[in-house]
């Protein structure tokens, strides 16, 4: 992928990872536009990166995509790299036998990126070059207990991922997977920004977009606190790993 010079889009880009990347591929000489749900935190972001553009986007809502999708051609045509990011995280208890967690975690970052890309994709297939990044987790590969749901769809963005990428090869559309390790943002609430067993979200950002830089051909961005995750299985130790990782969830 080429660093600079886009037209990016970034859902999920008012908080967090998505700000974070966002910030720093607007200083990067890219049009960034950041989409989700809440415009007031839009707003406030473009306000602090003058030159940026924001877009509301209920990433719910399959009607409220096709019509994203049409805004996106019509007010931005050189659009060529997107970024899934939007996402949600919330802790289930099975037994409880509630399932609107569960339905509104697959909703939001499962159907929601496979949605998007159907809807972008014909706009993206008519740009010299062009990029197509999921936002995947180190948990797609170890998951962790409380949050099933959450796991299971960050693993099967990766697959989806992959197939994506396989059907694409032909075109000048690439597919690539971030997979963010545990990271300070407040993803699961106010208390995760300050977590010392989180990776700082500066420090994870500049390591991320350094790796696009100097890997262009990259298939998978893993930075190195990830990594033990990504490789537990090809290491041998994936039974051992899971315990442990997921005996020290339970003990916070």
């Amino acid at each position: 992928m080429q660093i600079t010079g886009n037209t990016i889009l970034i859902t999920g880009g008012g908080s967090g990872i998505g700000r974070a990347l966002a910030e720093s591929f607007h200083k990067e000489g890219n049009h960034v536009i950041i989409a989700g749900r809440r415009k007031a935190l839009l707003d406030e972001v473009v306000t602090a990166n003058p030159g940026m553009s924001a877009a509301v986007l209920d990433i719910e809502s399959a009607d409220a995509i096709v019509s994203f999708a049409a805004e996106m051609k019509k007010s931005y045509p050189a659009l060529n790299v997107v970024i899934h990011n939007a996402g949600i995280m919330r802790p289930e208890n099975v037994t409880e036998g509630n399932l609107d967690t569960a339905e509104a975690t697959i909703t939001t970052n499962l159907l929601g990126p496979i949605r998007l890309t159907a809807a972008l994709l014909p706009q993206l297939l008519a740009q010299p070059h062009a990029a197509i990044l999921t936002v995947s987790s180190g948990l797609a590969f170890v998951p962790m207990f409380p949050t099933p749901t959450y796991c299971a769809t960050k693993a099967a963005i990766h697959s989806y991922t992959q197939s994506l990428r396989y059907q694409l090869r032909d075109t000048k559309v690439e597919v690539i997977e971030i997979v963010p390790p545990y990271v300070q943002t407040e993803l699961m609430g106010a208390h995760q920004v300050s977590d010392p067993r989180a990776m700082p979200l500066k420090e994870y950002i500049d390591e991320t977009v350094n790796i696009l830089r100097t890997q262009p051909d990259v298939k998978e961005v893993l930075v190195g606190r990830v990594l033990p995750l990504r490789y537990a299985e090809k290491n041998g130790n994936y039974d051992e790993f899971y315990s442990q990782f997921n005996a020290a969830m339970a003990a916070h």
